[in-house]
């Protein structure tokens, strides 16, 4: 029989038990999906490309875009940059200070590489559908040229439209891609090249992309942990949520060996200072990051 109190007490039980799924929930950006987000290995290696003086590696990153929403980039007029629309890093993740690169500003939901004249490479659950697409920019040059700056605009030129979905898969586990062509060549960027050939255990890895949605990143210092899986394998690359999508480079090469698109989870929460930091594995530990093999993308016969 249903009455106030047993039913007040049915009611408990059910919040009781929703509490767990309630606290790990929450809303997903355009095109993003609910994928495990990424970790840092040992040290953070991560850094903004102004602290990067590598010429090959700013080449790489010149190469490489972020994805944003498309109505969070305003379009200027002739002449004019294209305003971004950024919120505060520390802010909008709960950080604590000490994070690193607390007061820049996120925006984006996944990274991209550019892998023909008008294609970019990037996570299948970055761009499910044609539609996803089409409310996608694609963003070269969001980066720091310089300590303090804040890249909240780019040139009107350097802001892709999704013209059409190529191709995609999406396999979990397993391999997790998508081929967008632009809706115009890029100008003054080279497309990266791709390796067809199989990642070996030990072999030195960097990425280059958006963790968090932050200006572009380049974090090196990582090896392949796990060769084995079927189209993907497994590496201790420093690269959180944003960096879906991201081309993973082979150190030596310079070629694109995979496309980073899960992991680890990002964050830890600090009860001391009620506030969350970056979670730190062993660079053999945790589960490591997944990367779908370059040779898992299903690139046209016929070419682009």
């Amino acid at each position: 029989m249903w009455d106030g109190v047993s039913g007040g007490m049915l009611i408990m039980n059910i919040l009781l038990l929703l509490l767990p799924a309630l606290a790990a929930w929450a809303p997903l950006r355009a095109g993003e999906a609910a994928e495990p987000p990424r970790v840092v290995y040992g040290a953070d290696d991560r850094r903004d490309l102004y602290q990067v003086a590598d010429p090959r590696l700013l080449k790489l990153a010149g190469s490489t875009a972020a994805l944003f929403e498309r109505s969070r980039v305003q379009s200027g007029g002739a002449g004019q940059p294209a305003l971004l629309g950024l919120r505060p890093y520390g802010k909008e993740f709960n950080l604590c200070r000490r994070e690193p690169f607390f007061e820049q500003g996120t925006g984006a939901f996944c990274t991209g590489a550019l892998v023909a004249p008008d294609v970019v490479l990037t996570a299948g659950h970055c761009v499910r559908e044609l539609y996803d697409c089409r409310q996608t920019a694609f963003v070269f040059g969001f980066a720091l040229a310089a300590a303090g700056q804040a890249a909240d605009s780019v040139p009107a030129a350097d802001v892709y439209y999704c013209a059409d979905l190529i191709d995609r898969e999406e396999l979990k586990p397993g391999a997790d891609w998508a081929l967008v062509r632009l809706d115009r060549p890029v100008a003054g960027r080279a497309p990266l090249a791709l390796s067809r050939s199989e990642p070996v255990a030990g072999a030195p890895l960097l990425v280059i992309g958006h963790p968090s949605g932050l200006p572009a990143k380049v974090a090196g210092g990582a090896n392949v942990r796990d060769a084995s899986p079927s189209g993907y394998f497994t590496a201790n690359l420093d690269t959180y949520g944003g960096n879906s999508g991201s081309p993973v480079f082979n150190a030596e090469t310079g070629l694109i060996t995979g496309v980073l698109v899960r992991g680890e989870k990002d964050y830890a929460f600090d009860e001391a200072e009620d506030c969350r930091v970056s979670k730190v594995c062993a660079d053999d530990g945790c589960r490591g990051e997944d990367v779908t093999r370059s040779s898992a993308v299903r690139f046209p016969p016929e070419g682009f």
